[in-house]
């Protein structure tokens, strides 16, 4: 594939399809550890729903390095600087090894005190504490990964990373049950075995893409003069990826939010509502399958100065996620009252899951411009404007909502209908915002 010449359509197509199927892989990896906490107890399962905005430290950081590193190499290889596609390559992997450890150390001093600031009961802390401090065991395994794999994101390789994910997803799959129920001398760790579990999986992922790393030619042509840490590239990385992460951050602190409110109903409103997250997520894998796939051609083209090709990118990138998403929605509605009987047997978390995927079928066709708009920034190594839009939407958002939830003594459904109406007024404001953007400002970039 050429992304300087190639038809947009086309090439958003071939990226976002294998990048699609390796996201797939990945959601159905937290499915599945989804399902086997279920089978545990509902209090393992809220646990483990829980644990999630913990672990998107980790997720965070990781998206801040791929986008950084995409985005730079991408944009070098554009330039047709080779000498600098390899320095950002090198020193994007001291970056993560750097990153890594700080967000071990992190992890393991503050994980306690966000689940008891989530309102969980005693029984939830220790079990999410079980799992969680396993996954901080093994940080640098997911952000060397993508560090490692955003070079070949840069290339329009999105087909490696895909594979990798599969094979772990299917590893995760065997690996589950027998490190959580025991298997002849393998002892019953319970929750803690879906984490072990993880970060095995998560070390043959980290094999297949340093495998294809080492016989690229790109890579060949690398010497020992790279191998030392250099500011100006560590700086430039850092200042591409850190607005990008802190932004993400604010996931962690939208889902906390939406945790503790829930959290008002009961700990099987949180095992419900997170369940039926995973579904959510399931099909939100397009959406960022075409957003791997514009941050490939966007970084590339705009390091050539095709400007013209920029603005194809979003809007082919937009219309297809807005078709994508309103089949999606009608699909989850129809299916909403039982799909959450996967998860549980409990007929309160089954309620209160069905409940979350009926509104939610209705705010998904929102989620792909928000992406996208910022797939948009930061292939345009713009990450301060991606950085705003996270946080008005994953900070200032979830507060809003919890607030005036809390002064009208919203229930569960009321919640999420507002919840609702601000994703869409955020989404929309940002469309228009971009097409601004484009019209005016995209030749100054």
């Amino acid at each position: 594939m050429n992304l300087l010449k190639d038809e947009i359509s086309t090439l958003v197509r071939k990226l976002a399809i294998p990048a699609s199927i390796g996201t797939l892989f990945q959601t159905l990896y937290t499915i599945v550890d989804t399902f086997y906490a279920g089978k545990i107890s509902p209090e393992a399962l809220s646990a483990l729903t829980k644990s999630f905005p913990i672990f998107f430290i980790i997720i965070a950081t990781s998206i801040g390095v791929t986008v950084a590193g995409t985005s730079l190499i991408g944009s070098s290889i554009g330039e047709k600087n080779e000498k600098n596609v390899l320095s950002y390559f090198v020193n994007v992997i001291f970056y993560a090894v750097i990153i890594s450890l700080i967000v071990s150390i992190l992890g393991f001093t503050f994980s306690e005190k966000v689940f008891l600031l989530m309102n969980s009961t005693k029984e939830v802390t220790s079990l999410g504490l079980k799992y969680i401090n396993v996954i901080f065991l093994g940080t640098i395994l997911f952000i060397l990964v993508v560090a490692l794999n955003s070079f070949l994101h840069a290339e329009g390789d999105t087909v490696t990373y895909r594979n990798a994910l599969i094979l772990s997803f299917f590893l995760n799959t065997v690996l589950n049950p027998i490190l959580i129920f025991g298997f002849l001398f393998i002892p019953a760790l319970g929750i803690t075995g879906i984490g072990v579990a993880t970060l095995i999986a998560q070390f043959v992922s980290l094999l297949i893409v340093l495998r294809k790393i080492l016989i690229n030619e790109r890579i060949k042509k690398i010497t020992f003069n790279y191998f030392k840490v250099k500011f100006f590239f560590l700086s430039n990385i850092f200042f591409q990826s850190m607005p990008i992460t802190i932004a993400i951050l604010g996931y962690s602190v939208a889902a906390a939010v939406v945790f503790t409110y829930v959290g008002f109903s009961s700990e099987y409103a949180v095992a419900g509502y997170g369940s039926a997250t995973r579904i959510e997520q399931v099909v939100l894998l397009p959406i960022l399958g075409i957003n791997t796939a514009i941050i490939s051609i966007i970084s590339q083209n705009i390091g050539a100065k095709h400007y013209k090709r920029v603005e194809q990118s979003y809007f082919t990138s937009v219309k297809y996620g807005l078709y994508l998403m309103l089949f999606a929605g009608g699909l989850i509605y129809l299916t909403s009252d039982f799909v959450p009987r996967f998860f549980s047997s409990n007929s309160e978390v089954i309620a209160f899951g069905s409940m979350y995927l009926k509104i939610s079928a209705f705010i998904l066709p929102a989620y792909p411009i928000f992406f996208l708009s910022n797939g948009f920034f930061m292939a345009l190594k713009k990450s301060e404007k991606a950085m705003v839009n996270n946080l008005a939407r994953n900070v200032i958002v979830p507060i809003l909502s919890f607030y005036i939830a809390r002064y009208i003594n919203a229930d569960f459904k009321t919640f999420f209908y507002i919840w609702a109406i601000f994703q869409w007024s955020i989404s929309i404001i940002l469309f228009i915002y971009v097409k601004y953007y484009i019209k005016n400002k995209l030749v100054n970039v």
